[in-house]
């Protein structure tokens, strides 16, 4: 027997990550419906301007609170401006918004959580206080303090939204990260010498991806609702800003008057984050992740 007969057997490489996403998309139909009601409020966001002709903050008084209309399919509000411009346009803010904070929140939470779970130690310990001390304070209540202190705008509310949903993701993810660290493969790595941001690139993150883009999924779906609070209760979008949050907050007492103009952005609203929480759930399912156990 030779050699190369005596070989043990050669693992097969792990397939490449979309391939993997392509049989988890095959494989869950609720991911797919939930990334497709996504991908509408992408397309429809992206194509406002080529969907109506009006201009979402232009006023005109002699149009004011018309209902749906040839003109105006979704009717007016009490400014006169046109309802459905507002809501086709208030969809790049909520998506722009809320991308963006989401996309800064579980990347700091998983950097932290990963560089948590892999030192131990007095690190842990006191970021575990610190978490406990921020995640005692309302996510509400901690969101208008930063507005009130910083101000408005799209840049604080990203900050503000930060500082609120960071403690929850980095929980999350060293949850997940704790039980990779002890693998045999982080510990040779150790042994190499490799420092700490090595380890996480190469040999964690990897293996508890699936755990992060379900948080990001999930968690968006809350961005999206406390953004559109923060708008409502006026600490959001400034006027006359097309934010779905605001629009119901100018409308809702003219909502005997004209449904419409409250009614289309809730409806907005709803489906895009019935979108975000149903592929959460369907990348849960597929891929193993216990929500609950995690604590997403």
């Amino acid at each position: 027997m030779t050699a190369l007969d005596s070989a043990a057997p050669v693992a097969a490489p792990a397939p490449p990550a979309a391939a993997r996403v392509w049989r988890t998309l095959r494989s869950s139909r609720t991911a797919v419906a939930g990334l497709a009601i996504v991908a509408v409020h992408v397309v429809i966001a992206l194509l406002a301007p080529l969907l109506t002709s009006y201009d979402p903050v232009a006023s005109d008084a002699s149009h004011a609170l018309l209902g749906p209309s040839g003109s105006h399919w979704a009717g007016t509000d009490q400014y006169g401006r046109d309802v459905l411009a507002r809501v086709l346009y208030g969809g790049r803010y909520a998506l722009g918004v809320s991308v963006t904070a989401t996309v800064l929140t579980v990347a700091l939470g998983t950097v932290v959580g990963c560089a948590a779970a892999l030192r131990g130690g007095w690190f842990d310990d006191v970021l575990g206080r610190v978490l406990d001390a921020v995640l005692s304070i309302p996510a509400v209540l901690a969101l208008l303090v930063v507005v009130t202190a910083l101000g408005t705008g799209w840049a604080v509310i990203v900050l503000a939204v930060a500082v609120v949903f960071v403690p929850q993701v980095v929980r999350v993810v060293r949850g997940a990260a704790l039980a990779v660290v002890p693998a045999d493969y982080v510990t040779a790595a150790r042994a190499r010498g490799e420092g700490t941001w090595p380890i996480l690139r190469r040999e964690i993150l990897p293996n508890i991806v699936d755990v992060v883009c379900v948080e990001f999924a999930m968690r968006a779906s809350w961005v999206v609702l406390l953004i559109s609070s923060l708008s409502f209760l006026g600490f959001g979008a400034n006027p006359p800003t097309p934010d779905w949050g605001l629009m119901v907050a100018e409308n809702r007492t003219a909502i005997t008057v004209v449904p419409m103009a409250s009614i289309a952005p809730i409806v907005a609203l709803a489906t895009l984050v019935i979108g975000l929480n149903l592929a959460a759930d369907g990348l849960s399912r597929t891929w193993g992740v216990d929500r609950v156990r995690e604590g997403l």
